[in-house]
C-alpha cells in the first residue's frame, strides 16, 4: 500500500542519522517527549474515549477494554517510562569485547542499532510509546502498526511524541505509523525487505503466528503468555496464596499474568480449597483437572485445549502433579516459553525447576507479574521475546541493538 510505502522509505532515508545521534540529543528529546504527553493528556484522554465507545460496542471483553484504556495515572506511567528509558545508559557505540591479535591488529563487538524496526501490535497504545521511546534511544527509526481497536489513541499519541522530538533535533520521518486499519498494510509491512531490517510483532498467539507466516522480513517473536505457577510440597500456604492471587487478578489481560496453576499432591488437602477461594473471592473462574474436582466443587472441567489456552481474563485452570518433574514436564509441554514460577521451600527443587522450566523468565517465590521491561529497570519493554536467537526475555535497549566487529590495523596485510 502507498501510505506504507512512503512512510517506510522516509525512515529508512534517515536512519543512518538518527544511528549517530548524540546520546544528549536523544535524551533530551525523550524527556520534551514525556513532558508533552503529560501536558496534553486530556487529548489523549479524549481520543482514547473514542475506541473505548467503539470497543464496547463492538462487544470487547473486559480484558481487552483494560488493555485499552487510558486514564490520567497510565500516561502518566507512561510519561515515567519515556524518563528512565532517558536516564539509562546509551547501547550505542558499547565495546562489548575487543582483544589484540598476534599480528598487531586490534578488533573491538561494538553494539549498533539495527537500523529501520517494525512494530506490529494489537490493542494496547501504551506500546506506541514504549515502541517509540526505545527504539529512538537505541538509535532506530521505526515504524508502528497498531490495532484498529486503538487507532485513534495509537495516532494521538504518535502525533504527541514524533512532533515533540522533531522540535528538539530528532530527524523527521525517523517515526513513522500506519494510519489506515486496512489489514493490506500488515502484509504490505511483512514484506518490505528493501527497508526494513526486523519486524516484531506483539499480541495473541494467533496474531504472531500469522506475522511469522507471512513475513519475509525476520522477525523477533515475542510470545503469548500460557504462565504457570507450581506449589510444591514444601510451599507456604499464604505465600502462595499472596502470589497466585496477585498473578492472576492484578491485572488478568496481559501477558505475565498466571493462567495455569500446579499444586503438587502432598499439599492439595491443605491448599487448595483456601488458594481457589481466595481466587473464587475476586471474580475468577476455576477450571480444574479431575483431582482437583473431587475436592472443590463448582468449577468447570478442564479439557485439553485448557492447558494452552491463554485466557487474558479472569479464568485459571488448576492441575495436581505427583513431584517437581511432572511440574516441569507439564510446563514444558504446555506453556509457551514466557514466565513460569515455582513456591517452594526446597532449594533442590528450587535450582531444578530453574535450570529445567525452558522459559525466558523462571521465577522462585515471586509473581509472574514481574515479567516487565519497566519492574526490570528498563524503563520500558518493546515486547517479551520468548524465541533464543538475539533476544529474550523483556526486550530493551540493548535487545534492540546489532553488533559489528571494528578493526584497527598499522598497514597489516595478510600473507
Amino acid at each position: 500500500m502507498k501510505e506504507v510505502i512512503e512512510k517506510a522509505k522516509k525512515a529508512f532515508e534517515v536512519k543512518n542519522i538518527v544511528a549517530t545521534l548524540p546520546t544528549e540529543v536523544k535524551n533530551n528529546a525523550l524527556l520534551f517527549m514525556a513532558e508533552e504527553l503529560v501536558k496534553k493528556k486530556d487529548l489523549i484522554i479524549k481520543e482514547n474515549k473514542k475506541d473505548m465507545i467503539r470497543g464496547e460496542d463492538k462487544g470487547l471483553s473486559k480484558s481487552l477494554l483494560d488493555r485499552l484504556l487510558l486514564n490520567e495515572k497510565r500516561i502518566h506511567g507512561i510519561a515515567e517510562g519515556l524518563k528512565v528509558v532517558a536516564s539509562l545508559p546509551d547501547p550505542v557505540g558499547e565495546v562489548v569485547s575487543g582483544w589484540q591479535r598476534p599480528n598487531g591488529l586490534r578488533i573491538m563487538k561494538m553494539r549498533v542499532p539495527i537500523g529501520l524496526i517494525g512494530m506490529i501490535y494489537e490493542a494496547r497504545p501504551n506500546v506506541t510509546a514504549d515502541a517509540i521511546g526505545l527504539t529512538l534511544k537505541s538509535g532506530n527509526c521505526v515504524i508502528l502498526r497498531g490495532g484498529s481497536e486503538a487507532i485513534n489513541s495509537n495516532i494521538v499519541i504518535w502525533k504527541i511524541l514524533s512532533e515533540a522530538a522533531y522540535k528538539v533535533g530528532i530527524p523527521e520521518g525517523s517515526i513513522q505509523l500506519i494510519e489506515t486499519t486496512n489489514r493490506e498494510a500488515v502484509f504490505t509491512l511483512l514484506t518490505l525487505t528493501e527497508y526494513l531490517d526486523v519486524v516484531i510483532p506483539r499480541g495473541s498467539a494467533k496474531f504472531i503466528n500469522f506475522v511469522k507466516e507471512n513475513a519475509k522480513v525476520p522477525v523477533i517473536e515475542t510470545g503469548a503468555g500460557v504462565v504457570h505457577i507450581f506449589v510444591d510440597e514444601t510451599g507456604k500456604l499464604e505465600m502462595a496464596k499472596r502470589i497466585i492471587v496477585n498473578a492472576k487478578v492484578q491485572r488478568p489481560s496481559v501477558c505475565n499474568a498466571v493462567e495455569k496453576v500446579l499444586f503438587h499432591r502432598k499439599v492439595k488437602e491443605t491448599h487448595i480449597v483456601p488458594i481457589l477461594d481466595a481466587l473464587k473471592e475476586k471474580g475468577v473462574t476455576i477450571i480444574a483437572d479431575r483431582e482437583v474436582q473431587e475436592i472443590y466443587k463448582d468449577i468447570i472441567p478442564a479439557t485439553e485445549e485448557d492447558w494452552t489456552k491463554e485466557y487474558l481474563d479472569l479464568k485459571i485452570a488448576v492441575k495436581v502433579v505427583s513431584n517437581v518433574d511432572e511440574a516441569i514436564n507439564h510446563i514444558n509441554k504446555y506453556g509457551t516459553h514466557h514466565s513460569d514460577a515455582i513456591i517452594t521451600e526446597d532449594y533442590s527443587n528450587a535450582m531444578k525447576f530453574l535450570s529445567s522450566v525452558d522459559s525466558s523468565c523462571v521465577y522462585v517465590n515471586a509473581s509472574t507479574r514481574f515479567t516487565d521491561g519497566f519492574e526490570f529497570g528498563f524503563g520500558a519493554e518493546i515486547g517479551i521475546s520468548t524465541q533464543k536467537l538475539h533476544a529474550r526475555g523483556p526486550m530493551g535497549l540493548k535487545e534492540l541493538t546489532t553488533t559489528k566487529y571494528i578493526i584497527f590495523g598499522e598497514g597489516q596485510v595478510r600473507k
